[in-house]
């Protein structure tokens, strides 16, 4: 049998993963034909055929499902074997990839990823954006070092570190503007936008209602963005946590209230794997998370004061969970002499 390489396997599984030749390509940084030929050796090599090639996309054969199961496997060892090596410098560098939830993202990438350049410039950071599913999955195989989401997500493989609390805010046109904040009874009967299926951001807006699922002719999105642009065309009201109000109203013309205690929240936090030997690293990085989101508040109440009921306005995050402090001193030594 021919040498099997590692960029082989590698292209592999990025093909068993795209299941389509050019997106695999992408993600392997080469050409097409190239990645072509690297399949086409490693199936000579291993004398046996690994994907039935179609005229859109690719569908691995039995065999080629089997294989795939083992090369993620052997993957996942070489990239343990590298993260072994990276722990043991005692600080974060070289590549790091973290997922984050797509009503996350947009809002605390700027701030978490411009606190960890200053601090860390040897990191070179890969950001990948996905719902809780997708994440857990990619985190499970090898894909990910670590992910930003919504807790819990009560995977017994994965470490979970809650960080920070956050506050759910109603939005609604602007003519309701100092109306009655509607409670959770009172939204059931109203008509509530809501995030796709698959987001788990939706799943919270019903608990929050009481409703296991959404009337018949509720209308759903795939984006925050698009939620509020509905509710600025009159097509009723919706929920979206609060880190997301200073990006996604800028350009709606709607109101934005809080609601009465209890307010619904959500807990964000960081998961990695129990096995990952950077689990001391990222728990220093989830210090910068934390200080991020406090900063990105900080930042959010200098521009606008959010209305409540009997005039309340909003309160900072709440830390849910930090880092020891003997592994905090290390990150604060740092922060000072930036």
């Amino acid at each position: 049998m021919n040498e099997i390489t590692f960029r082989q396997l590698r292209y592999f599984d990025a093909l068993a993963g795209q299941s389509h030749f050019g997106r695999a390509a992408a993600v392997c940084g080469i050409s097409q034909p190239a990645l072509s030929m690297q399949i086409k050796e490693l199936e000579e090599a291993l004398g046996a055929v690994l994907i039935e090639r179609g005229a859109r996309q690719v569908r691995l054969t039995k065999f080629g499902e089997e294989a795939a199961l083992r090369v993620r496997d052997i993957l996942r060892s070489v990239d343990e074997l590298g993260d072994f090596a990276r722990a043991s410098r005692g600080w974060l560098a070289g590549q790091l990839h973290i997922g984050m939830i797509p009503t996350i993202a947009p809002y605390l990438l700027p701030t978490v990823i411009g606190n960890l350049t200053r601090m860390h410039p040897e990191l070179d950071i890969h950001v990948r954006e996905a719902l809780t599913s997708k994440l857990i999955q990619e985190l499970v195989e090898g894909r990910l070092d670590t992910a930003i989401v919504a807790l819990p997500v009560s995977e017994p493989s994965l470490t979970e570190v809650a960080l920070f609390a956050e506050n759910f805010l109603l939005v609604r046109p602007g003519e309701d503007e100092g109306t009655p904040v509607p409670s959770s009874e009172r939204l059931r009967e109203m008509r509530l936008l809501l995030l796709e299926e698959g987001h788990c951001f939706r799943d919270q807006a019903l608990s929050f209602c009481n409703m296991q699922s959404p009337p018949r002719e509720a209308l759903d999105a795939s984006s925050l963005s698009t939620l509020v642009q509905m509710v600025s065309a009159g097509m009723g009201v919706t929920l979206i946590p609060e880190m997301a109000v200073a990006v996604e109203t800028r350009s709606g013309s709607v109101s934005v209230a809080r609601f009465k205690d209890p307010q619904p929240s959500r807990t964000i936090g960081m998961i990695w794997r129990k096995t990952s030997p950077l689990a001391g690293q990222l728990l220093q990085l989830s210090e910068v998370v934390c200080r991020s989101a406090v900063a990105l508040r900080e930042q959010q109440d200098g521009h606008r004061a959010i209305p409540g009921p009997k005039g309340r306005s909003g309160g900072k995050y709440s830390l849910k969970r930090r880092a020891p402090r003997h592994k905090r001193s290390a990150v604060n030594s740092r922060l000072a002499r930036r």
